[in-house]
């Protein structure tokens, strides 16, 4: 009695945190767990015009779904992109953030340091279909790029970055290092803030030049925020890791000319799936990534555990 009453009195003390904590915990019950139920769809014949037979009353059909995406002819091709454009993305994406931290951590002139920070973050909020429109006015025939480069005299003619395939993942990967360094750079900033400054003063006295205090002293300070975070990103790594969305990319960029290195699994879901009404081929394919994902996640936990002795659970 005396502990349930200490309880309920540590509760009510708390009473205004515990209402956003349920808010928080209902939105996830919302739009994260109920909609799980639909997972259901991905082994029925489901259709929306089947009226009241629903998702629970649809027939089953077992893994139909997924032998039929697995012998579509395209299927290698897709996970073929969807995987290489992931990979490619986190491995030029996911180290320079923590570069850009580092170098602000060594800026001192506090102003310059506040405009550098701004102007590298502002971009995360600007919208992916005004980031491809940009690089459609900036990439066109006649755009900036093509006529810098004949004033450079480094092409003799229009370069069609669009319709080109080879220049589709440069397109991805600059775009994508524009839009989200900068963001990801406070979290590691942040986490560089909270170090001791003693150990910097103490390593200065002991005649430790910049580059051995940020070798020695700021990159293993950070350890566990790069451990959570690269952690996160393989998470999400089909879905673009720390660098936006792949679909959004894939789908504002990829045209007809590149569709060989830009038709991923997010867009082949979309047209297939969605736009044709398939619904439980779309939710076969949407599981099949979100399985991949839960794999990724444990295993790079349990890599990072064995490693670093951190990991994120």
């Amino acid at each position: 009695m005396i502990r349930r009453n200490s309880f309920l009195g540590l509760f009510w003390k708390q009473r205004y945190l515990q209402v956003f904590a349920l808010a928080g915990i209902v939105f996830l019950v919302i739009f994260s767990y109920l909609p799980m139920f639909g997972i259901l769809i991905a082994f029925k014949e489901y259709k929306i015009s089947g009226g009241l037979k629903g998702i629970l009353f649809s027939p089953w059909v077992g893994l139909k779904y997924f032998r039929e995406f697995f012998s579509d002819y395209n299927a290698g091709v897709i996970i073929r992109n969807t995987v290489v454009m992931s990979i490619v993305k986190l491995f030029f994406t996911f180290p320079l953030p923590i570069l850009l931290a580092l170098l602000l951590n060594e800026i001192h002139v506090p102003w310059f340091k506040r405009a550098v920070q701004t102007a590298s973050y502002l971009p995360y909020f600007i919208s992916w279909v005004i980031v491809a429109g940009f690089c459609q006015i900036f990439l066109q025939a006649n755009g900036v790029i093509n006529s810098l480069l004949m004033a450079l005299g480094l092409t003799d003619g229009n370069i069609a970055f669009y319709v080109t395939p080879k220049y589709f993942l440069p397109m991805v990967v600059i775009t994508s290092i524009w839009k989200d360094m900068g963001w990801w750079a406070i979290l590691f900033l942040a986490s560089i803030t909270s170090i001791d400054p003693t150990l910097y003063e103490a390593a200065a006295i002991d005649g430790a030049g910049r580059l051995k205090r940020i070798l020695y002293i700021t990159l293993p300070g950070i350890q566990s925020t790069i451990t959570v975070v690269l952690i996160i990103a393989l998470g999400n790594l089909l879905g673009g890791g720390l660098s936006g969305s792949n679909f959004e990319q894939s789908w504002l960029m990829g045209t007809g000319g590149n569709a060989e290195v830009s038709e991923i699994l997010q867009t082949y879901l979309m047209k297939i799936g969605l736009s044709k009404g398939r619904y439980s081929y779309a939710a076969a394919m949407g599981l099949i990534q979100s399985c991949f994902s839960v794999i990724l996640v444990l295993t790079s936990n349990q890599a990072a555990k064995r490693v670093s002795g951190e990991g994120l659970f």
